[in-house]
């Protein structure tokens, strides 16, 4: 192996170390995950993968690598935005359907009333 390559793949591995501990850090930095995140991680991983294929075929596996990551997390944050609002939508969409339960609820308990005390004139 020339000097030009040993260079090449340690600092690719250095990129890769970074790479990873900023993910690790940034994964402990708060809570849970959101499904956002989620799916960014997600694309980020498998665009990694895919793209360290790809360029490992061009003889080029850590760019190829990092541009799949890069392209990944673009498209796994995307979907996973969707996929929040979604959820989001659903939960007001819960939320709602409980407030027309209770004022249900509520409106029974008036009827009731009024039938008891419409009973008590007969």
């Amino acid at each position: 192996m020339s000097r030009h390559t040993k260079a090449i793949k340690k600092l690719n591995g250095i990129a890769a170390i970074a790479i990873l501990s900023g993910t690790l850090l940034a994964g402990c930095a708060g809570g849970g995950l959101t499904t956002r995140e989620k799916g960014a991680g997600i694309g980020a991983l498998g665009g990694a993968a895919a793209g360290g294929l790809i360029g490992s075929a061009v003889r080029h596996p850590g760019a190829g690598a990092a541009i799949g990551a890069a392209l990944g997390l673009g498209a796994g944050a995307v979907v996973g935005d969707q996929l929040q609002g979604r959820e989001n939508q659903a939960y007001e969409q819960d939320q709602q359907i409980y407030r027309n339960q209770q004022e249900l609820n509520r409106q029974r308990e008036q009827l009731e009333q009024i039938r008891r005390r419409g009973n008590e004139y007969y």
